[in-house]
């Protein structure tokens, strides 16, 4: 079934250190500029999964009128996404972001949101507007982009909207330490949780929305509220699903990892537009962990993201 689906956020060129263990604290190479931004990330992927059953995505965000900002640009509208809710704003930079890895697999991040062109979203109701009128299935938020008070706002405002007029939210915490600016943060994600249809925390986040409480505790208080599905991704021990019918649990494909950052928008991404154009659980989750699996072969966070041909290829 061919399904539309709509994400709204930050969009980023990010670059990645060369040396490990730098912190971001200390001279070295970096490599980018790539495309990225978790919202940015998911739809890209999104676009590319739907477009194999007819379908197609739609993104709200925006970039500056500079060279960054066309990377991003070309890369989306290449991979099938609508742009015509992507403001290009004059005079402001487009939004950044710097990784450093780790030897004990962490990442440290300097993210430049709040103050670039990230930030500034279009409007809320041209954005409800197009959504609307574009027919989406399904809005996906990022947590990322629940850092910055305005895109908050406008964020939890369109799910609100949205829920309403009988579109489907879709949530990905995304918990980034770094960006928690105040407490509104984690107030405002609590609000989509209990909107959202697809509930899709990794274990980071599950630590610190539900702590020590086991997956089947707290997804079967989800699923008997507003929730459809309840997903938890656990990186490199694979995921495990939920619905009302029943529970999957899915090892992870062993894959050397070149970068984990964009696996989990991936996988989101192909769970949501798979389950959004029909697919039953086992099948959709399946898939979802194949993409993940190909998302953290290559480097840079979208050059990963791959269309339903090379996911089943790799899900056998």
């Amino acid at each position: 079934m061919a399904v539309v689906i709509g994400a709204i956020g930050e969009l980023l060129v990010e670059f990645v250190c060369t040396e490990q263990d730098g912190r971001n604290l200390r001279a070295a190479p970096y490599i980018g500029p790539f495309p990225s931004g978790a919202p940015g990330i998911f739809i890209d992927q999104a676009a590319r999964v739907a477009r194999s059953f007819g379908g197609r995505a739609v993104f709200a965000g925006a970039v500056g009128d500079d060279a960054f900002g066309q990377v991003i640009l070309q890369r989306l509208v290449a991979g099938g996404v609508d742009p015509g809710l992507i403001r290009v704003v004059a005079g402001v930079p487009t939004g950044s972001a710097f990784v450093s890895y780790n030897s004990d697999g962490s990442r440290d991040f300097v993210f430049n949101i709040s103050h670039s062109a990230a930030a500034q979203l279009p409007g809320l109701e041209e954005i409800a507007a197009g959504f609307l009128a574009a027919a989406i299935a399904v809005l996906h938020i990022s947590g990322s982009m629940l850092g910055d008070p305005a895109m908050r706002a406008v964020g939890l405002a369109l799910c609100e909207r949205l829920d309403a007029a009988g579109v489907a939210i879709s949530i990905d915490p995304n918990i980034r330490p770094e960006l928690i600016a105040d407490a509104g943060y984690l107030d405002a994600l609590t609000r989509i949780i209990a909107m959202a249809d697809y509930v899709l925390p990794s274990d980071a986040d599950a630590s610190v929305l539900y702590p020590g409480q086991a997956f089947e505790d707290w997804s079967q208080r989800l699923l008997a509220d507003q929730a459809q599905v309840v997903v938890l991704k656990r990186g490199d021990q694979g995921c495990v699903g939920r619905d009302r019918v029943g529970q999957v649990d899915l090892p992870a494909h062993r894959v050397q990892v070149v970068d984990p950052t964009g696996a989990g928008d991936c996988f989101c991404a192909t769970l949501v537009t798979l389950l959004a154009a029909g697919q039953a659980l086992p099948d959709a989750l399946a898939r979802a962990n194949a993409a993940g699996a190909l998302a953290v072969q290559k480097l840079g966070p979208m050059e990963g993201n791959s269309a339903l041909a090379d996911i089943d290829r790799l899900k056998g």
